[in-house]
């Protein structure tokens, strides 16, 4: 890519991360266009759909929680290994209102742009819950496919006014499911601060 067209193509990338973050995942393509002020032709030949701008933005974080799995399956016990990368992933779609919908459908369809970092995400996670049930820490009868649901589920809960201030406690409802058998020294995990202003059951 040239230095020019780079440059175009961070600064819509820029603008698209502003109105995602203040709109959701749903925001309108129009709209970033028309603030980055660039015609849509311009912003569909950097983003054919929808789906390639969020992979784009969200690419990063997808690579980092990935890292994160790796780096935690070497340097945690598994119980807090698990837990801590559970409440992070769950942290991370949190950055955009709404994300959480097309990741969900986004590990059924191969073809989607977000395909490919979603199932990577997924098997990070899977690592960690595996290594956990192997220790005889996390409960034997699910799978990456229940893990990464939860998570949506999760998310989902956190994009509702009403439900959004309990989100803290129901992670830490979902974490006590998970896991199982009685909690060693080495096992200890902090739970999950409440958000500002708010008590962990609202």
């Amino acid at each position: 890519m040239r230095a020019d067209a780079r440059r175009n193509y961070d600064h819509v990338l820029a603008v698209a991360r502003t109105v995602l973050t203040e709109q959701g995942a749903d925001a309108s393509l129009r709209d970033v266009a028309r603030r980055a002020d660039v015609g849509l032709g311009t912003l569909y030949r950097h983003f054919p759909t929808r789906e390639a701008l969020l992979e784009a933005l969200l690419r990063t974080s997808f690579d980092k929680l990935a890292a994160e799995a790796a780096e935690l399956e070497l340097s945690s016990s598994p119980r807090p290994a698990l837990v801590a990368w559970l409440r992070d992933c769950v942290a991370f779609t949190h950055e955009y209102r709404g994300v959480i919908s097309p990741m969900v459908a986004a590990i059924e369809e191969p073809e989607s742009a977000l395909h490919a970092s979603c199932v990577t995400m997924r098997a990070a996670g899977t690592r960690l819950l595996s290594r956990a049930q192997n220790a005889g820490v996390a409960r034997s009868d699910i799978d990456g496919v229940d893990l990464f649901a939860l998570i949506a589920a999760l998310a989902w809960l956190n994009d509702q006014p009403s439900t959004a201030p309990r989100a803290c406690h129901l992670m830490d409802v979902i974490a006590d499911a998970i896991l199982t058998g009685p909690v060693r020294d080495d096992d200890d995990v902090a739970p999950s601060p409440p958000p500002t202003g708010q008590s962990p059951r609202g």
